[in-house]
């Protein structure tokens, strides 16, 4: 029987001396020449050449290879030869299916020849299961070890992404590297400006598409990357809320790559599963940031807010801060038409829980326009104040005194602290010295649970105790850091005409409205401000 052969080559890692991409590679070559010679040996009739370059030997995702099987299925070729077994497949699974049931089944030889495997050898079916089996070893170990690498080198800080986030450039010098893209970053820089100004996503949207603004994926393809959207018709595409609520999310912009949020489920499995958020790598400081930490901190908080936008798309300065003092539910926005000599349209708020749950009875509604007066007044009052010289003395030697109470709260916790770890530390060897009692049976077994519960019990309250005083140390601190933004904040202004969004939330963390008072015609407002003074 004259033996059609089919010789198949495969090379998984990408040859650098190609002279274009097109080009079979020199191992390629290599295969190629010795499988034909040794076919011409032993007078065998070399039908097809099927060349994989730059790709594994797991799994069968390989066009050639694919081709390969099909000509055997068909009859076209009955001897498939192979420079050696893990040219064909590393993959024991696809080594069984094909060596030692399709090709059977389809009457087709598999000669390989550096490991000598021949399927019409019965004698060495063994050796060639060894084989698949030490080659699906290697894979295995190959898979582990560059995950370990990729995630050492995120850990570093290097860039592992195929293609640099919106904004940003690879490094000429180092393509592991982020560098700022003057034009991209610009555009970046006005959504978060346009966003902090109290715009929503889809009035970004509207500015970005207006002003004709590229994509991401445009801009991407307009600079030469060989990035390809595959859902995206270049030259209709526009601007939607997910780009944007992405780029407002994404901690690249201040310098920290956040990276490994996805792994693959094997080397087997083409197909990736999220990680746990603790796992990820982060690394702060990784490149330099386009957006500073002050307009990060005030969009991730309006973000985290779910303010509503008004039938304009912008968020109204008041969203998601006015508050029923009675039940803590939001206050509503509506507009209603007025008649009489103010007539028109005027913007009211109300209590959720009174108006939409039925739950409180405040239920008197406040008009906006009076209470912004209020609002704007009371934060003009604390510029008068600040800058009232005798008065801010006065108050600097209140914060002098209360922050050395507050450093002096703070070592008396840390001390607490150190003593709770030292008896936690006693403890601890208390219970293993009554563990290697119990094992040398000096002491029974009921008594060892006993004793030994207690100082379980000690520990765990005592480390109870370390959480809740790193919570307090914690507060203090944030106190500290809130007098200090006091400082920042009304050294900025000296007197306030109009309110807008920017300053309401540098100033005002909430408001709070409390019942209408019929008789006095009042009602109670309290403001809580984003720092104490």
């Amino acid at each position: 029987m004259l033996e059609k052969v089919g010789v198949y080559c495969r090379l998984s890692d990408e040859d650098r001396f190609k002279v274009n991409k097109n080009d079979d590679s020199d191992s390629i070559v290599n295969q190629r020449s010795m499988c034909v010679k040794y076919a011409v040996s032993q007078g065998w009739d070399v039908v097809d050449i099927y060349s994989d370059d730059d790709f594994s030997g797991a799994g069968t995702y390989r066009p050639e290879f694919e081709r390969l099987l099909k000509d055997c299925e068909s009859g076209k070729i009955n001897l498939v030869l192979c420079k050696s077994q893990s040219r064909f497949s590393r993959d024991m699974e696809v080594v069984e299916r094909y060596l030692h049931n399709k090709f059977i089944e389809w009457g087709v030889r598999f000669v390989s020849i550096v490991d000598n495997a021949d399927t019409n050898n019965e004698s060495n079916k063994k050796s060639r299961q060894i084989n698949g089996l030490m080659n699906e070893w290697y894979l295995d170990d190959l898979s582990q070890n560059i995950k370990k690498s990729l995630k050492n080198k995120r850990e570093d800080g290097l860039f592992m992404g195929s293609f640099a986030p919106f904004g940003y450039m690879r490094s000429s010098e180092d393509k592991h590297k982020l560098v700022i893209d003057p034009i991209a970053s610009k555009v970046v820089k006005d959504i978060f400006e346009l966003y902090e100004s109290g715009l929503g996503y889809y009035k970004i949207c509207e500015h970005l598409n207006h002003s004709n603004v590229p994509t991401p994926a445009q801009y991407k393809k307009q600079s030469g990357s060989n990035f390809v959207c595959g859902c995206c018709d270049y030259q209709n595409v526009r601007w939607n809320v997910d780009t944007i609520a992405q780029i407002l999310r994404n901690e690249v912009y201040i310098g920290t790559l956040v990276q490994g949020k996805k792994t693959s489920l094997g080397y087997k499995v083409h197909k990736s599963k999220a990680v746990p958020k603790k796992d990820w790598c982060r690394k702060e400081n990784a490149h330099e940031p386009i957006i500073s930490k002050e307009t990060w901190d005030k969009v991730q908080h309006r973000l985290h807010s779910h303010e509503c936008p008004t039938k304009t798309g912008e968020i109204h300065y008041l969203s998601k801060k006015v508050y029923c003092l009675e039940c803590n539910k939001v206050f509503m926005r509506n507009v209603y038409n007025v008649k009489g000599e103010t007539s028109g349209k005027r913007a009211y708020l109300q209590c959720k829980g009174a108006r939409k749950y039925h739950i409180c009875c405040n239920n008197k509604a406040i008009r906006i326009d009076e209470l912004e007066t209020i609002l704007l007044d009371s934060i003009n009052d604390l510029l008068d104040r600040y800058y009232d010289k005798s008065r801010l003395e006065q108050e600097y030697e209140i914060r002098k005194s209360k922050n050395t109470n507050m450093e002096e709260q703070i070592q008396i916790l840390k001390k607490e602290k150190m003593n709770l770890d030292k008896k936690i530390e006693e403890n601890k060897s208390y219970y293993r010295k009554l563990y290697e009692d119990k094992i040398k049976e000096t002491i029974r077994e009921d008594m060892f649970q006993m004793l030994s519960k207690d100082y379980l019990n000690e520990i765990e309250l005592m480390t109870k105790r370390k959480n809740i005083i790193d919570e307090e140390i914690e507060a203090l601190n944030k106190r500290e850091e809130n007098r200090k933004q006091a400082m920042d904040i009304l050294s900025k202004y000296q007197h306030i005409d109009v309110l807008n969004k920017v300053i309401v939330d540098e100033f005002v963390d909430k408001i709070y409205i409390g019942i209408y008072n019929k008789e006095t015609k009042q009602r109670n407002i309290e403001i809580e401000w984003n720092f104490e003074f």
